[in-house]
């Protein structure tokens, strides 16, 4: 296939300042890597938290963006489990080194020299983007569509926090309500769990859409559900959640921190964590949470809403992101 020299790209070049829209030459895949011809690629709230400098260590420039739904056009001379014309997704977690403690122990979420898709490593708000060939999903019986590209982080990191919260969970909250949350509530209701959603305050429009998929109730993170909670996944970045997380739990259960970044925790009284409840964190996500999550999507099926924008109005989206005014999720597309 004859490729252009250059594409289009939406370029960080310093944090805290907009997006810049420019042509930039298209990567060569090295022998592991493969070239992807981007059909669309999702916005994340962590696209926020780098942009924001609440992680602060990509590569700058930075093209960011890893919910990436393509086309591999270019295979490196050592791929032999992708060929030209697969439909891929492209995740967060875009290499491991295989040979650390953690990899050695099968926890490769939680390696020492991991490097990420659209953090440490250039990602999809781009016409096209290389990635190591070991690290994508075929698409399978998944459309190549900009509906399928949520479920490469909001599905992968929403399920991975779901199982997380332990087998014996009947009914859960939902703190965040906003893309992880409304892939997994589908997976809930599908699996008979019932669902809790908490939203910011005053949010109706949020609670309506929750309700819409299945929640049996919902109510602003403020209020107390109606009955205690087996379990709780907490999405939204907000430390102040996780004392009233515990607090809406019964005993013995679990409460999920699902983000990347969190605002500070503050102190609480011991009693709220006594009586066995567990608090945890989610890091990342490993190729096998891939593998299942994107074979038991299509069974559900799952069903993404999503907010179209073009690759020229990624900082837009971002600001829409930012704001609230999403419903479901944000998602670039090249043409």
């Amino acid at each position: 296939m004859n490729l252009p020299e250059q594409m289009q790209a939406m370029v960080l070049e310093e944090q805290g300042k907009p997006l810049v829209y420019k042509a930039v030459p298209i990567p060569v895949p090295a022998e592991q890597q493969v070239l992807v011809k981007v059909i669309a690629c999702g916005v994340c709230r962590t696209d926020l938290h780098i942009l924001d400098r609440e992680l602060t260590q990509p590569k700058l420039p930075l093209i960011m963006g890893h919910e990436i739904i393509g086309q591999v056009v270019r295979v490196g001379s050592a791929v032999t489990r992708l060929q030209e014309g697969e439909y891929v997704g492209i995740p967060w977690l875009g290499y491991t080194c295989g040979k650390c403690r953690y990899c050695q122990k099968d926890k490769e979420n939680l390696c020492e020299n991991a490097r990420f898709t659209g953090y440490t490593l250039d990602g999809g708000y781009a016409e096209y983007t290389v990635a190591y060939a070991n690290y994508c999903f075929p698409l399978g019986s998944l459309p190549a569509s900009p509906a399928s590209a949520p479920l490469l982080c909001a599905g992968l990191i929403g399920y991975r926090s779901y199982r997380m919260m332990g087998e014996h969970v009947e009914r859960f909250g939902i703190y965040g309500f906003g893309a992880a949350a409304h892939i997994i509530i589908q997976m809930a209701v599908f699996q008979k769990k019932q669902v809790y959603a908490f939203t910011r305050p005053g949010d109706k429009e949020t609670q309506a859409f929750a309700l819409r998929l299945g929640a049996v109730w919902a109510g602003d993170a403020s209020e107390a559900p109606p009955e205690k909670l087996d379990a709780s996944i907490i999405f939204a970045p907000a430390g102040e959640l996780v004392p009233k997380a515990l607090t809406d739990t019964d005993k013995g259960g679990v409460v999920v921190c699902g983000g990347i970044h969190m605002s500070d925790i503050p102190s609480f009284p011991y009693r709220i964590l006594w009586e066995e409840r567990v608090l945890r964190s989610v890091a990342n996500l490993t190729r096998r949470d891939g593998e299942e999550f994107l074979q038991l999507a299509p069974q559900i099926p799952v069903k993404t809403e999503t907010q179209l924008f073009l690759l020229r109005q990624a900082n837009e989206a971002l600001a829409a992101l930012k704001q609230g005014r999403i419903q479901g999720a944000a998602v670039l597309v090249m043409s």
